[in-house]
């Protein structure tokens, strides 16, 4: 494999494994693995209807059902911190690490507080539940769909 080259922008440090950098440039900040498993798993029970990233609504939620004003978060358990299965921090760089993943988790609050402030429902799927039982989640998104709107 040829060596690739990446420009740094002072944000992150440097790894000390070059192969660090290839896996994390291929991280996304859409359309990630477990936005796609859910997304699958609304379409096969016959959800639809939905807005991908929907940036008229507070935080950009990643699945918006508009009309119903749901918002639905799918979160990956390590870059926001699953409290399910709390993954492991990085050794390396911990100053770095920790401050960024708990800045992840200080914004998804201030996500949730301004949804529930503009009148939205606001479910979060955590990717380690999302793998263990999809249906679980699906349903829990069918219930937010099915309730009155909040006033």
């Amino acid at each position: 494999m040829a060596e690739r080259k990446f420009i740094r922008d002072g944000r992150a440090p440097v790894p000390l494994d070059p192969r660090i950098s290839v896996n994390m440039s291929r991280i996304r900040a859409k359309n990630t693995g477990p936005e796609l498993a859910m997304r699958a798993a609304l379409s096969a029970t016959g959800i639809r209807g939905y807005r991908l990233q929907y940036a008229k609504a507070p935080g950009k939620p990643d699945i918006a059902f508009v009309g119903r004003k749901v918002a639905v978060f799918v979160h990956g358990s390590f870059w926001h911190s699953c409290p399910h299965c709390q993954p492991q921090r990085p050794k390396s760089n911990k100053k770095f690490w920790t401050e960024k993943l708990d800045r992840n988790v200080e914004r998804d609050l201030r996500k949730r507080r301004a949804l529930r402030k503009a009148g939205w429902r606001v479910i979060t799927v955590w990717e380690c539940r999302l793998k263990k039982n999809p249906q679980t989640e699906v349903r829990r998104v069918e219930r937010a769909l099915t309730q009155p709107p909040l006033l």
